[in-house]
């Protein structure tokens, strides 16, 4: 089962519009949604097809305040950390005004306890060893202006949070 499969449910109300399943893995949050991931995904838990192949990194295919929501679940703690903002950035960039950025990520020290405890399998991409809901919320989701937090969760499942943020104000120079 995805990632995305737990969280679904109560995420999906935050989807609202046109928008991008990022790192999908071929189970995207809803149907509608764009899949963006590598053009030869690492990992395959649904069989939607990959729509734009490319790096996450970089939205090269979208202009400026053009889309309703980015959702991504259990990507962005394969970023290391000194990306970890301009990536939000990027991610925030192809948002209109009053759109949502809604992110599913695990906390890395208790993804690895869960790991330890159950014997899953870690997953060595992870490239942040505080990754959690306080590190991203207080040292980096703090420093980007034009954004609200509307609603966050700090464990969800055995091992990830839920944050969704609005963007409140354009980014355009």
């Amino acid at each position: 089962m995805s990632e995305t499969s737990h969280a679904r449910a109560r995420l999906l109300p935050y989807c609202n519009g046109y928008g991008l399943d990022l790192g999908f893995g071929g189970d995207k949050i809803q149907p509608s949604a764009i899949g963006v991931d590598l053009p030869i995904p690492y990992t395959q838990v649904g069989k939607d097809p990959v729509q734009l192949g490319g790096d996450a990194r970089h939205l090269i295919w979208f202009r400026d305040e053009v889309l309703d929501y980015v959702y991504s679940s259990h990507l962005l703690e394969d970023f290391p950390a000194n990306e970890t903002r301009t990536v939000l950035v990027e991610w925030l960039r192809v948002l209109k005004v009053g759109g949502s950025l809604i992110l599913y990520q695990p906390d890395e020290q208790v993804f690895r306890a869960h790991c330890k405890a159950t014997g899953q399998p870690y997953n060595s991409s992870h490239s942040v060893p505080d990754f959690s809901l306080s590190w991203l919320r207080d040292k980096i989701l703090a420093t980007i202006p034009g954004i609200e937090i509307v609603h966050s969760n700090p464990l969800v499942e055995a091992y990830s949070f839920e944050i969704v943020v609005r963007k409140t104000c354009s980014t355009r120079g």
